[in-house]
């Protein structure tokens, strides 16, 4: 079966999003006087518990935006108020979070082996970004990166409705592409929320797990690198030989 099309996540797939997360967080609790050993700090942490701290509420507050309990915007101030564990304003939350932005965008970048995929991709297929974010926020991300122009359309939960690893996700890019899921790969760094939620949505999944964490879901692909991609779409091999990669 011919894949026609790549649709990919962004965060800790083509952006490295782990890596400016720490590095802005860390800026940021300095700047703030938040860090334990740090000049003005008063009771502060140390930047990995911070860190650890950060991430379990932006999950737990990403949990509530999924399952419609909260707005995208409105789960940004609530991990500002957890975080810091202040009541603050609407006002007061966004001046925070905006400052913390300011850091973790300086720190942004793609992973080295982004764009040599995408150049090598560039002739035989289309590509669609699918996120689990909002179109501003992953729009404007793209186009800072240098690479919004490579992708067709970028789709993201917060407009769609539907988040992955809902099959309505990658229905919808599969839509928008105008194919069916079989003509489609999937390349994402979450096994579940993407692997598992591609696979299960019949499209070729490819699980990019650039750390060696594991095994790929049943009737989906791992690679280590993207500069193992093209050899996966180019014998996609889901309904004859198994194929070498795992």
């Amino acid at each position: 079966m011919t894949i026609r099309a790549v649709v990919w996540d962004v965060d800790d797939t083509l952006f490295d999003y782990t890596s400016a997360d720490r590095e802005g967080m860390r800026a940021h609790l300095a700047a703030e006087g938040l860090l334990a050993g740090e000049e003005g700090a008063q009771g502060g942490e140390g930047v990995a518990a911070a860190l650890v701290r950060w991430r379990a509420i932006t999950d737990a507050q990403w949990a509530r935006f999924s399952a419609g309990e909260v707005t995208f915007e409105g789960q940004r101030l609530d991990r500002v108020r957890v975080f810091l564990g202040e009541e603050l304003t609407d006002e007061q939350a966004d001046a925070w979070f905006r400052r913390y932005r300011a850091h973790y965008e300086a720190a942004w970048a793609l992973f080295p082996d982004v764009l040599p995929a995408l150049d090598a991709l560039a002739a035989g297929y289309r590509h669609v970004v699918l996120s689990n974010s909002s179109l501003h926020v992953q729009d404007h991300k793209l186009r800072t990166l240098g690479v919004h122009d490579r992708f067709e359309a970028v789709l993201c939960a917060a407009e769609l409705g539907v988040s992955k690893p809902a099959a309505g996700a990658f229905l919808a890019a599969c839509e928008a592409l105008e194919l069916a899921p079989h003509q489609v790969a999937y390349v994402g760094d979450h096994p579940e929320i993407d692997a598992r939620g591609a696979a299960d949505a019949g499209l070729l999944s490819v699980w990019l797990d650039r750390h060696g964490t594991g095994s790929a879901p049943a009737g989906g692909h791992r690679i280590g690198s993207l500069a193992e991609l093209p050899a996966i779409l180019h014998a996609d091999t889901r309904f004859g030989a198994p194929s070498t990669f795992r």
